[in-house]
């Protein structure tokens, strides 16, 4: 299995870290977000992983790992940053998400995982939600699980009766499951990306988050299993992200306020 990780966007909504250098790059006790997450990959026993990278792609530059770019960040999303490196599509694949941290048992959950095509969902993750977020419904999208499969995901307009499990940034496409990603993008991108027109639930195909392609493999017929955790990750995706998790980290209130089990992740914020 081989490891992609997207980290081409600005990070806007954390923009008083990221003016001169990207989200991933932000330091967390000593290390970098990326080199946390590479560090967690690897001791796993991913060993190849590709970075895309995009906003300040100069400052990304990590050793023994394979790059592509993103020249288009400003105005593409998600899945055109994954396509940028479409040639590595071709074999078993995990799809992460920049801006995130996990533990190493989440990692070899997913590796373990008979699917072809797994995205990795937090069914308790709402303590930590109402921790990072002043008023968490504010931040809720669509995850609906009917006869063990994922039927619908990424809705934000959604009651939180559809909010019970949480999309986390690990998707694990098997080498079937990247052939059947790339069909259906292609199917897509051919009808659409010279369209300025809302796609999906994305502001254009251009534009496409990567729920909105999960939605139209869904859509499509093609079955999308969850991997089911409980916590044991953290998303850096506002300034107040950053600086609570810095807060956390230093006072151990991860477990005795927030119920967020520091075993699970003290390799992500005490190595």
């Amino acid at each position: 299995m081989k490891a992609i990780i997207l980290a081409a966007g600005s990070g806007t909504r954390l923009d008083k870290y990221t003016k001169n250098l990207p989200k991933c790059m932000l330091d967390l006790d000593g290390k970098t977000l990326l080199e946390r997450q590479i560090e967690t990959l690897r001791s796993a026993g991913i060993e190849e992983i590709i970075v895309v990278k995009g906003y300040m792609a100069e400052k990304i530059h990590i050793p023994d790992v394979k790059y592509y770019i993103n020249n288009d960040y400003s105005t593409t999303n998600m899945v055109e940053t994954l396509f940028k490196a479409e040639k590595e599509l071709n074999d078993e694949i995990l799809v992460c998400y920049a801006d995130i941290l996990y533990d190493k048992k989440i990692i070899e959950k997913i590796i373990g995982a008979d699917f072809d095509i797994g995205v990795t969902v937090d069914n308790d993750y709402w303590d930590y939600w109402t921790a990072r977020l002043e008023n968490p419904e504010d931040d809720i999208e669509s995850l609906v699980i009917k006869d063990g499969k994922i039927v619908e995901l990424g809705d934000t307009n959604c009651s939180i009766e559809k909010a019970k499990v949480r999309y986390v940034g690990l998707i694990k496409f098997s080498h079937k499951g990247v052939e059947i990603l790339k069909k259906v993008y292609h199917k897509n991108k051919e009808k659409y990306y010279e369209s300025d027109k809302p796609w999906m639930r994305s502001k254009s195909f251009k534009k496409a988050y990567m729920t909105c392609i999960l939605q139209a493999i869904i859509d499509e017929g093609y079955k999308i299993d969850p991997i089911i955790i409980s916590r044991g990750w953290l998303e850096f995706d506002t300034n107040q992200d950053y600086e609570k998790v810095n807060e956390w980290s230093k006072s151990r209130i991860l477990k005795n306020r927030f119920k967020i089990d520091i075993n699970q992740i003290k390799n992500i914020i005490q190595n």
